[in-house]
């Protein structure tokens, strides 16, 4: 683009396109223009000239307005200044590794073989229970990696997890090779589209087969790197911690080719991996910072919660003053605790993070209330179905949870319960320990205080059984299951069941004073009196009752067993013909199916 004022002088004009004023003066001519040095140039000319030389000339009048940038324009610039910024600091940062696979498979003893600490040992039933985030150092290079629950409960936990790294590590078990949660992750891995490598664990156990494990890998189009694949495949031992060296080479070569990097000077922003209530602490956060350089002092924000950085600590439990791009840090000073899986980043000061939290919160209670207040259109059918469910048999539950993601985790179990006769109905689920509070709340609202993995508060069980609230405490995902089941099945009348005590057969008739009694040969079980007993005459049932006289010979008796006579005699009943059939039951509760 070439801007030139009127007159256009053939001398300036000659300057302006970088040539000599001679040197245009015979292109003019050639053109049938002749010109001096000092004459003015027509525009159309000009502009043809300009064209040839490969300039587009545009020419300004006086009088006329500069065009002014828009305000799209100036945002255009501004947000290209700021990636020239970001292009100019980007430096190399650790890779983010994912440990998925099948529950048991060995992903927490591959992790301690890593880390060289026991993180498997405290788990309950071998289920890893939250998501931990651990960074560790080979070769003097960094390596951060996240610990995801192998439990079909987890699943969110699980996607969430593969969605915020860069490298998925899928564990396979060497003799079991894939298994149905083996699927589900590698989806969640091929979904995410997270570089995949596959660590074949329990090399030392018998029965171990790699090629088997590898012919796996083939029939879902996930060769490996040996079979002309490229998915990278280690086998390792956990236990023994052989092939955990070569493990970690490969992950540093893999983070080598996809050349990760970010920007460390930039504003802060990362992810919530986990969120729990410690007392003493209050609420805290595992986070993984994504870009900039977190430090204590610097306020967050993360939906409707927020945080003053008070203290910052890493996965061995020490102090730590900043928190470069993918280092993962538990992050002390929130305001609640926030949603795993929630993005958070930096704001100028507390007061500015905790005012944007409350509009946040705001926002969200009026779009519940905007919800709840929709008027339902109501039917003779919808109406009855409203007043069906009024009747029905509910179970209400209060639910605490150590940390976040164990709570999304039990409301999933629990909304998988389905039953046609009790309803469940999760009335809250909260992060921290069981208080007195709860208690209070459960008792108004008739429901069952349910902790997963999480203690009581001082004082709560004395004022539980004032007020006779049950509280359940699980460690296992699975035994809180089968309990809240239990106390759903609980909550029905029971069923009620007919258990056959013994029959005799009518042999004789002997009159009595006011009617008469049947002389019987019990044929099995027993006969008792004042049991019930009906009956039968071939198929049709002729009388029921109970058994008001049971004499043996002439002497009153208890229960008569099977092989022997006696007299039986039913309530006030008369009309016994040889042949009928005393059969003798009686009706037994037993807890009914949900």
């Amino acid at each position: 683009m070439l801007q030139c004022k009127p007159p256009i002088i053939v001398r300036d004009f000659a300057t302006a396109l970088g040539m000599k004023p001679f040197k245009l003066i015979s292109e003019l001519m050639e053109m049938g223009i002749f010109a001096s040095m000092t004459q003015s140039l027509d525009e159309a000319v000009a502009v043809k000239v300009g064209e040839k030389h490969g300039f587009i000339l545009e020419v300004k009048h006086r009088g006329e307005a500069a065009p002014q940038p828009t305000p799209k324009d100036k945002e255009a610039e501004k947000k290209k200044k700021a990636d020239e910024e970001e292009t100019k600091n980007l430096l190399p940062r650790p890779p983010v590794v994912c440990i998925l696979g099948h529950v048991d498979h060995g992903k927490t003893s591959l992790l301690d073989a890593i880390r060289k600490a026991h993180v498997a040992a405290g788990e309950a039933g071998g289920i890893t229970q939250h998501i931990g985030a651990y960074q560790v150092d080979h070769n003097g290079k960094k390596i951060t990696f996240l610990d995801t629950p192998g439990h079909a409960a987890f699943n969110k936990m699980r996607a969430r997890g593969a969605s915020a790294t860069d490298i998925a590590v899928l564990v396979i078990a060497a003799d079991d090779g894939f298994m149905p949660q083996t699927d589900e992750a590698l989806k969640h891995i091929q979904n995410a589209g997270v570089t995949l490598m596959v660590a074949v664990n329990k090399m030392d156990v018998k029965g171990a087969n790699l090629d088997q494990v590898k012919a796996q890998m083939q029939q879902r189009n996930s060769a490996p790197e040996d079979w002309g694949g490229e998915i990278i495949t280690v086998p390792v031992s956990a236990i023994k911690g052989t092939g955990v060296n070569e493990l970690l080479e490969m992950i540093l070569l893999q983070a080598d080719v996809l050349e990760l990097k970010a920007n460390p000077k930039g504003e802060v922003a990362g992810l919530i991996i986990e969120s729990q209530f410690e007392v003493g602490r209050g609420p805290m956060a595992t986070v993984i910072v994504q870009r900039g350089t977190l430090r204590t002092g610097d306020a967050l924000l993360c939906g409707a919660q927020w945080c003053k950085v008070r203290a910052m600590f890493d996965d061995q439990g020490k102090t730590v003053k900043e928190a470069g791009p993918a280092t993962p840090v538990r992050v002390i000073g929130w305001s609640g605790t926030p949603e795993s899986g929630a993005t958070f980043k930096a704001v100028k000061s507390a007061r500015e993070a905790e005012n944007l939290a409350e509009e946040e919160e705001q926002r969200l209670r009026k779009e519940a209330t905007t919800a709840a207040a929709v008027p339902k259109d109501i039917s003779v059918a919808s109406l009855f179905a409203e007043i069906a469910a009024t009747q029905q048999k509910t179970l209400k539950l209060i639910v605490k949870t150590d940390v976040f993601g164990s709570a999304e985790a039990v409301r999933t179990v629990l909304e998988g319960i389905k039953s046609t006769k009790v309803q469940l109905e999760i009335v809250s689920v909260e992060v921290g320990l069981i208080t007195k509070n709860d208690v209070l709340m459960a008792s108004t609202s008739s429901s069952v205080v349910v902790g997963f993995n999480t203690k009581l508060e001082n004082g709560v069980t004395p004022l539980a059984k004032h007020h006779n609230v049950r509280i359940e405490t699980f460690g296992i995902i699975y035994e809180m299951g089968d309990k809240v089941r239990e106390m759903m099945a609980d909550l029905l009348d029971p069923d009620l069941k007919e258990v056959k005590l013994g029959a005799a057969e009518v042999r004789a008739t002997f009159p009595l004073a006011k009617g008469f009694v049947a002389g019987c040969l019990v044929t099995e079980g027993k006969v008792t009196r004042n049991a019930t007993a009906r009956l039968r005459r071939g198929k049709e049932i002729v009388y029921e009752g109970k058994v008001a006289t049971l004499k043996r010979f002439k002497d009153d008796a208890n229960e008569v067993r099977a092989g022997l006579e006696c007299g039986i005699k039913l309530d006030d009943f008369n009309g016994y013909n040889v042949g009928d059939v005393i059969e003798v039951f009686e009706i037994q509760q037993v807890r009914a199916a949900r």
